[in-house]
């Protein structure tokens, strides 16, 4: 979900930050799938099982709620626990396959994903300002997009990416609990969403969301962690399964992904232009899917 704080549509520089920061994942995704390959991690055993997307969103579902539970009975401090754990595994998984490549033992390698990841998840809980998490966030969206890119392959991604953007619009616009679950993440300043400020001397740690006095406007625009990740997936299995040309390291079904997920993101800032909450996966997972098709049929001999 994207969300617009404070709505001023001559900020086109802050809006050209979350296309921009969405082509990082991307590529970052791509850089990490071979090391992630090399340190045998992986979400799913069979990546052509078409069970795997419904996996998926059982997971994500029992996880959604156990969320607004907690936002409902009080215990928003819980989630910040939560989504730390969380993050710092991820962390260990990302700085794992890299150390990998860089040194030899388990065991060395092991001791230094474990301090880096304790280094980052201490930096972005002491001193959580904007671009500490946009920076580290998207370590992290292309560490997620990695893995799971390369344990689905193309057909149970596109498969994923249709649910997920028919189930992102239902609890934007319908249901409204994305909405919710939003909201409380975001007042616990918890590093799983990016935020590009509006202007130069915004700071997430002092303001927040919250108003800044009578008249002025609030400073940053937020948008969700999962909205850059999933689409990324699809890139990065579209490099990883399929074979034929190849520009650089991306194959043309790959940049095709990335290209129409750009288009798609592009959409979506149309509409958040408007000041109201937005499903983002819906543009984004479309755009992406159909540049993924162009470019597969176009790439075809």
């Amino acid at each position: 979900m994207v969300r617009c704080i404070g709505m001023d549509p001559k900020r086109l520089i802050s809006l050209a930050g979350m296309p921009a920061m969405l082509l990082l994942v991307e590529i970052g995704a791509v850089l990490l799938a071979l090391p992630l390959q090399q340190a045998g991690i992986q979400a799913f055993e069979d990546p052509g099982s078409a069970t795997n997307p419904i996996l998926f969103l059982v997971i994500l579902l029992a996880f959604t709620a156990f969320m607004l539970l907690l936002i409902r009975f009080g215990r928003k401090s819980w989630i910040g626990i939560i989504i730390g754990i969380s993050i710092f595994f991820t962390f260990i998984y990302i700085y794992s396959a890299i150390a990998n490549v860089l040194l030899s033992g388990d065991l060395l390698v092991l001791s230094a994903a474990v301090i880096l990841s304790a280094i980052s998840i201490v930096i972005l809980y002491r001193f959580p300002e904007w671009y500490v998490i946009d920076s580290l966030g998207i370590l992290i969206a292309a560490g997620a997009a990695s893995i799971f890119g390369i344990s689905l392959e193309v057909l149970p991604v596109i498969v994923l990416l249709c649910i997920l953007a028919v189930y992102d619009a239902i609890s934007v616009y319908k249901t409204k609990h994305m909405i919710t679950l939003a909201e409380g993440v975001i007042d616990l300043k918890t590093p799983i969403l990016f935020v590009i400020p509006k202007r130069r001397d915004y700071s997430f740690i002092r303001e927040g969301i919250g108003t800044l006095g009578e008249g002025e406007e609030r400073g940053a625009y937020v948008m969700g962690m999962g909205d850059l990740i999933m689409p990324s997936i699809l890139v990065v299995s579209a490099n990883v399964f399929l074979s034929g040309p190849r520009i650089g390291i991306f194959t043309v079904p790959a940049l095709g992904a990335i290209a129409g997920s750009l288009a798609g993101i592009a959409l979506l800032l149309f509409f958040v232009n408007k000041g109201k909450p937005q499903a983002g996966l819906p543009p984004i997972n479309s755009g992406a899917i159909i540049g993924f098709l162009l470019a597969w049929v176009l790439a075809m001999p």
